[in-house]
């Protein structure tokens, strides 16, 4: 059976544990759309379509990114890279797109909920650094972390999100 949502999973990248854990993908993803969210807001009211575009690209520009820097940056000496490593690096690095996402669907639906530009977006914000927060806080717990550590991993994270959050409210939207 195939999951949506390819969250969470185990590292199964060449010369990684299996039994290690990676929401890096997850979180680095949710901190992109929340600063994508927050520099559209900067060039004043975003059009709905033009957010959930903006997200979506950007979650598959910086997927591309990753794949092709990790193919780049990690290579064995005098070995080729195959198209078998780059799927998985692909499928490894795909929970950055996945992150962009929910923010996306929160700014889509945004207008059944009654909300103008300036409401999808804080919307789209809320979503984006909740489930930032919520990665860490699953990450931390998989990888057999106590309550507590995961707990403190989840407010550093949120403390991330509401600096963005303090940008985008400074920028007056």
């Amino acid at each position: 059976m195939t999951r949506l949502f390819s969250w969470p999973r185990r590292s199964n990248l060449p010369g990684r544990p299996a039994s290690r854990t990676d929401y890096a993908g997850a979180v680095y993803g949710s901190l992109l759309a929340a600063s994508v969210i927050v520099t559209s807001s900067a060039v004043g009211d975003y059009p709905r379509l033009q957010l959930v575009v903006a997200l979506l690209v950007t979650g598959l520009v910086f997927w591309a990114v990753h794949v092709y820097s990790r193919l780049a940056g990690e290579r064995l000496v005098d070995q080729r890279i195959g198209w078998t490593e780059a799927r998985e690096v692909g499928r490894h690095e795909w929970s950055i797109v996945e992150a962009a996402v929910l923010p996306a669907v929160a700014v889509a639906v945004s207008p059944l909920l009654g909300l103008g530009p300036v409401g999808a977006g804080w919307l789209a914000l809320s979503v984006a650094v909740a489930q930032q927060v919520a990665w860490v806080f699953l990450g931390a717990l998989h990888a057999g972390a106590s309550r507590t550590q995961a707990g403190v991993e989840g407010a550093v994270n949120l403390v991330l999100g509401l600096v963005l959050v303090a940008v985008k409210a400074a920028l007056g939207h």
